[in-house]
């Protein structure tokens, strides 16, 4: 029973995120909810653990295309960040919100830039290598990024930012990795890949929605003293994703191999938004109108994503024009 329900809600995320939007809203105009900050750090745990433990760690040692590999990360940590930073400036007179973007930019991929990879025919070991490597260099550089970038305008713990991260990062990476090492012993491979390691991403997008819960509603009575604010994330939101979009396909038509365009694609529009909730909500509490940012962005990523696939046939056609690196 509970596992259908887990299934549902995966399968209609949007629809569940929505209701945890307006529950949160309700809920925190009603009554104080300020104890809901307990449940933050296990609640990321949720989130996060689960969407690493079916993560193919062997493709690290795998012989991939290190051209690949850079141009990737070169996009999600040089130009991602300069669009995020600038769109920021532009468009937020708050800081958090200018935080929040930012988190997003510095945060790429996660287990659905997997998953979208699969469905539009890319290359799926590239993809896992793309999410691995930026989920490490992510958690490293996000402090320093933002402490350079924004510092001046807002107080970046950033010890706590690295504590947190080793907590909602690099903790959950290592027991994911003994989980799946004790799962493949016991069962074998075959067995795992198979049908166990599927059980794991359900939970973490009832992470995503129970964390979306209480980040609404810890900004319950702002939002509604001002609705006008959601209006102000839309534009910039779909700005930044038009950017993203528009500048991983050119590169990927322009350089690389079909399957290769595709990963590039998947691997850097995609972002990481559990772990950019997770993090402005430990390490910024007072930030949490930037988690509201994040958790519309769900709403959009998905949607982009989607059409992203329907459209690969039209963006990458069979017969590539790229070359392969």
């Amino acid at each position: 029973m509970f596992f259908n329900l887990l299934g549902l809600i995966k399968r209609r995320l949007i629809t569940f995120i929505l209701g945890a939007m307006v529950v949160g809203l309700v809920v925190g105009s009603l009554v104080d909810v300020s104890i809901l900050k307990e449940f933050i750090l296990p609640l990321t745990f949720l989130l996060v653990y689960p969407m690493l433990v079916p993560l193919n760690f062997a493709s690290l040692k795998q012989k991939e295309n290190n051209v690949l590999q850079v141009t990737v990360q070169i996009i999600n940590f040089v130009l991602f960040p300069l669009f995020a930073y600038l769109i920021g400036l532009a468009f937020f007179e708050n800081v958090y919100l200018r935080l929040g973007l930012l988190l997003i930019a510095l945060l790429p991929t996660s287990g659905m830039s997997i998953s979208w990879t699969v469905m539009a025919k890319g290359n799926v070991n590239a993809v896992i290598r793309m999410v691995i490597i930026g989920l490490l260099l992510g958690a490293i550089l996000s402090p320093l990024y933002i402490s350079f970038l924004l510092g001046a305008e807002v107080n970046v713990p950033v010890m706590k930012i690295f504590s947190q991260i080793l907590i909602v990062v690099f903790i959950p990476l290592v027991a994911a990795y003994f989980t799946q090492e004790y799962l493949v012993r016991k069962y074998g491979k075959e067995r795992f890949h198979g049908g166990i390691k599927q059980k794991f991403p359900p939970f973490s997008t009832f992470g995503v929605v129970l964390i979306i819960f209480v980040a609404v509603s810890l900004r319950a009575k702002v939002l509604i003293n001002n609705p006008a604010i959601l209006l102000e994330i839309v534009v910039p939101m779909l700005l930044f994703y038009l950017l993203m979009g528009a500048s991983s396909i050119v590169i990927g038509r322009l350089f690389f191999s079909r399957k290769e365009a595709i990963a590039l694609v998947n691997g850097t529009l995609i972002r990481n938004l559990s772990l950019s909730l997770a993090i402005v909500l430990s390490a910024f509490p007072e930030a949490s109108i930037a988690a509201v940012l994040i958790a519309l962005s769900y709403v959009l990523q998905v949607q982009v994503a989607a059409w992203n696939v329907r459209l690969t046939k039209k963006i990458f056609p069979e017969i590539s024009k790229g070359v392969s690196a």
